[in-house]
């Protein structure tokens, strides 16, 4: 099993949006980054689990779990021209951009703020959240950070 965190901004859409989703799942679309694509191309995998991180908002921070249910598949907003993330170069026998669905599990007990999970940097060496102009809205997760991120609920 692999972790991950994903990004989200809350008024797009919230870890409330996907607990509110029919069945509590949805697709996760939209990624149009080389590196975030190839983990979920490569690397993610149904029964992976993840921490949704709530982004660009006042208080930023890890607001609840989901689990990755779906194999990647082609993300079909890129060949949808009234998409905003239409991509003209992506091909529908050849496709650019994956995605996966993803499934509420649970909010956190609390906020875990990015200010208090980097107050734990000595114990998240290599956490690519807390890495210097990281702005990924996929990455990985070592066991390690992610049993001590939720310790931290």
């Amino acid at each position: 099993m692999n972790y991950w965190l994903i990004k989200s901004e809350p008024d797009a859409f919230s870890i409330d949006d996907l607990k509110n989703c029919p069945g509590r799942k949805e697709h996760w679309d939209g990624i149009r980054n080389y590196q975030a694509r190839n983990f979920i191309r490569d690397d993610m995998r149904k029964g992976d689990l993840v921490l949704f991180y709530h982004s660009s908002c006042p208080q930023p921070g890890v607001v609840g779990l989901c689990e990755i249910v779906s194999d990647a598949y082609p993300d079909h907003t890129a060949f949808d021209p009234s998409s905003k993330y239409y991509d003209a170069g992506s091909d529908p026998d050849n496709p650019r951009w994956m995605m996966v669905d993803l499934r509420y599990r649970r909010k956190t007990k609390r906020l875990i703020s990015l200010e208090e999970i980097k107050r734990h940097a000595d114990r998240l060496t290599g956490f690519p959240l807390i890495r210097r102009g990281n702005r990924l809205s996929i990455m990985p997760v070592d066991k390690a950070h992610w049993d001590l991120i939720l310790s931290l609920e």
